[in-house]
């Protein structure tokens, strides 16, 4: 039988949908559930990876170490994975995420910039963790420069390379083109994360697969930035129905989005207009709240903010413009 390895985001992509709230326990309660239900790796930590706990992108309940100790102490055969992002996640971070059992790092950068990457994939081969290079924004560049950075990463000693979807502005035929170009090129097995902001997330998934994806990510209840993820318990049901493993039990994690994170949850994940004008615009998922906060503040369209921020081609580690955006953009509505 086929089979595919799903890796639960909830606890570090589903940060960005609660402002970083969840507590400790919060985690713990929702990694047992994962756990027990099948799930083959959890990731952990702050909505932007290892030391992302600040004032540029807002501090959370608790610290690093006190999630990764939570939920370390739940997991039985779940793989503890956390997100390092060179210039926020440091050595330091790094090695206290291996004291408290992390066995998978995934070392996000923007998809053009897999050079700065290399000495934290290194850094983890030294640690004795599963290292796998993260290419963020992945709509932003062509073919040809993802299958090179992809190269990049897996001449680091990547275990694995991630084709990251984070505006959630790619649809099926984009996700297929590039997963399939990287799996022809590289040796290391190749994976895929979806955003669901054009509401293609299970879809894109599912072509990621067909294209030759063996690494798939979700979220409970597709908890995430912006329209959130793929959805864990759908992306199980999904592949028990085209007879893939999972390892998943579907009653069981169903049970876990339903009853453990449905009631922490801030807002609804939904497909709502700011959520589409990222996907449409293709700007970075994580900056829907902040955008959000900007737009209220100086009294302006999120809209246009957002499609503002997609005109001038914002990355991830640019939120002081979201600022400047909606501050332009209110002078210019006054006249």
């Amino acid at each position: 039988m086929k089979k595919v390895r799903i890796f639960d985001t909830t606890l570090r992509d589903g940060m960005h949908a609660v402002s970083h709230q969840l507590s400790p326990e919060d985690m713990a309660a929702i990694a047992q559930t994962l756990d027990s239900a099948g799930v083959d790796t959890v990731e952990v930590g702050h909505g932007d990876g290892l030391g992302g706990a600040s004032f540029q992108y807002g501090f959370s309940k608790a610290t690093d170490e006190d999630y990764l100790k939570a939920v370390s102490s739940v997991l039985k055969k779940a793989k503890m994975d956390v997100l390092l992002i060179p210039g926020i996640g440091t050595k330091k971070d790094l090695e206290v995420a291996v004291k408290h059992g992390a066995k998978v790092v995934r070392v996000a950068t923007h998809v053009t910039e897999a050079d700065i990457g290399e000495q934290h994939i290194k850094m983890a081969k030294s640690f004795g963790l599963e290292a796998i290079g993260f290419l963020m924004m992945a709509h932003m560049a062509p073919v040809e420069k993802v299958v090179e950075q992809a190269k990049l990463f897996e001449s680091y000693g990547a275990d694995a390379v991630y084709i990251t979807d984070s505006a959630g502005a790619m649809v099926p035929q984009d996700v297929a083109r590039r997963v399939e170009a990287v799996r022809s090129a590289v040796q290391v097995p190749v994976g895929y994360h979806a955003h669901n902001n054009l509401g293609l997330a299970i879809g894109n998934s599912l072509a990621a697969y067909e294209a030759g994806a063996s690494f798939i990510d979700g979220t409970l209840k597709g908890l995430g930035a912006g329209a959130g993820n793929a959805q864990t318990e759908v992306l199980a049901a999904v592949f028990d129905k085209i007879k893939v493993e999972t390892g998943i039990n579907l009653y069981k994690i169903m049970d876990a989005a339903e009853e453990v994170v449905g009631p922490l949850m801030h807002r609804p994940q939904s497909i709502d207009r700011a959520a589409l004008t990222l996907g449409w615009a293709g700007v970075y998922g994580s900056f829907l709240l902040h955008t959000l906060r900007a737009a209220e503040k100086f009294k302006v369209d999120p809209r246009d903010v957002l499609v503002e921020l997609g005109k001038r081609k914002t990355v991830g580690g640019q939120e002081d413009l979201i600022i400047e955006v909606a501050y332009e953009l209110s002078r210019k509505t006054a006249g």
